[in-house]
């Protein structure tokens, strides 16, 4: 697994949300069947590639809490025409870590970020979106697909 430390620019989205928990991973599935055949509708895109993000709320002791949102879009230049049932966000530019992650046990890569890297890194997660860029390499259900991550972090020694 490698791992790189990026400096990611504010990029603007057009997509679709839904507010989902952890254990409604079904949600995901209907959320792109719903976003997909759309994704035609939305204008100034900068890339033809898919994003998924995910927000977090925070609750009064500054953790995420339980429930979060779940987004289908894509990167466009500005939010100037966000067509009808969509929403448009704003992922705030900063520091994250960038990975690689090939086939479709996401959950295991994500794991092996929290318990085996971040610890020894000198970084801790930041309260700031993560997303999944999905490029030509991306294919859904396929062992051989590949997606990188972006996971918000903060330098531990700047805190």
């Amino acid at each position: 697994m490698t791992i790189q430390i990026v400096q990611v620019s504010e990029m603007l989205v057009v997509g679709i949300p839904v507010n989902m928990q952890r254990h409604e991973t079904h949600k995901i599935k209907t959320l792109w069947q719903q976003f997909s055949p759309r994704k035609g509708e939305i204008a100034n895109l900068v890339n033809s590639k898919s994003i998924a993000l995910q927000t977090f709320s925070l609750d009064q002791k500054g953790e995420p809490n339980k429930d979060f949102n779940m987004w289908a879009c894509v990167e466009v230049s500005n939010l100037s025409a966000v067509p009808s049932d969509m929403k448009g966000y704003t992922i705030p530019k900063g520091e994250y870590i960038k990975v690689l992650h090939k086939g479709m046990d996401a959950g295991k890569t994500y794991q092996r970020i929290i318990t085996e890297w971040l610890p020894n890194s000198g970084y801790t997660i930041d309260h700031r979106p993560h997303f999944q860029v999905m490029g030509d390499k991306y294919k859904n259900g396929s062992p051989d697909s590949e997606e990188d991550f972006y996971i918000p972090v903060k330098n531990v020694s700047n805190e």
